[in-house]
């Protein structure tokens, strides 16, 4: 009990000594909150006070495809703030996309243009992936995630030796042809790109329940329900990147590596072996060439495939 006793003596003075420290902490603490007050009367602003988040001004003439978005309903401008919110102060992420956008969106853009596709679907591939090679839980994958079902059904080639649909520009052609059959079906680019993350049948269920047509009527799911406004919302801040308060010089993009390209119609052993032979190594033919999946290559029927392979100079490989 003694022990027991001074033991909490201990503990009182432990905690006299803590209550002590605390307070001329928190009058240091004050004198340097008044000092900051005074010097910001003054002027003499810290960096603390210089960052501000800001709410944002909304363009008032914002379309997808054309297609008007109707700003001036206060329930669509609540979603459309929301995203614009969110990509803008997701100031990383924003600037990983400015930087890839550089990189991919010239080779994208021409094959949206032959297809008759409206340019504004590249930053449907911008939210659907990030511009990176990504498989969903659901297991849609590439850039335009691409289920394996669809994929097959619009003729690529999907197998553990080869996935067509980590292949940028055969999987862009695959969604063209996508996207163009739902404005078929739906009469609008803005359902189209809709249908493209809930599915047409899904699209066309919501509307036979909600008795309306157009896309900003529709009550549908939460990853739907966004799906259009985050595009909108990339869009806006990717074209004009200086508006939200990015500053991104052109030296700061990323920029895609001159390419050449080899016809193999028969089986490749070795894909390391095959990429010294170009002098390169397996990792450098892997990353430009991400649809081949194993270290080797099948090729039973002497198909002819095409391999991307970097011009000579722009990667140190090792010897």
């Amino acid at each position: 009990m003694k022990i027991l006793k001074n033991g909490l003596m201990l503990v009182g003075m432990l905690c006299v000594i803590s209550s002590l420290i605390f307070a001329v902490q928190n009058t240091m603490g004050s004198s340097s909150n008044d000092s900051n007050d005074q010097a910001s009367n003054e002027g003499e602003v810290t960096n603390s006070y210089k960052y501000k988040v800001r709410a944002i001004d909304i363009p008032a003439d914002l379309n997808f495809a054309g297609e008007s978005v109707p700003v001036d309903d206060p329930e669509v401008m609540e979603r459309i703030d929301r995203e614009f919110l969110v990509n803008t102060y997701w100031q990383s992420n924003a600037l990983l996309l400015m930087k890839r956008a550089n990189k991919y969106f010239p080779i994208i853009e021409p094959i949206l243009k032959k297809n008759g596709i409206p340019d504004d679907f590249k930053y449907l591939a911008v939210a659907e992936s990030g511009l990176q090679n990504l498989i969903s839980p659901a297991g849609a994958t590439g850039f335009w995630q691409i289920m394996k079902g669809t994929g097959k059904d619009f003729g690529l080639e999907i197998n553990e030796n080869v996935d067509e649909r980590y292949h940028l520009e055969k999987s862009t052609e695959v969604a063209c042809r996508y996207l163009k059959s739902s404005k078929a079906k739906f009469g609008s680019w803005t359902l189209a790109a809709a249908s493209y993350n809930a599915g047409p049948y899904g699209i066309k269920k919501y509307q036979g329940v909600q008795k309306v047509d157009a896309y900003y009527d529709l009550l549908l799911g939460e990853e739907t329900g966004r799906y259009v406004f985050r595009i909108l919302a990339i869009k806006e801040i990717l074209s004009n990147p200086e508006k939200y308060g990015f500053e991104i010089g052109k030296e700061d993009l990323y920029t895609s590596v001159p390419t050449f390209n080899v016809e193999v119609d028969t089986p490749i052993a070795n894909f390391a072996d095959f990429a010294q032979d170009y002098e390169i190594n397996y990792k450098i033919l892997k990353r430009h060439n991400p649809w081949l999946r194993e270290a080797h290559l099948n090729n039973g029927t002497k198909k002819k495939y095409v391999i991307e392979i970097p011009n000579k100079g722009y990667y140190k490989v090792s010897k």
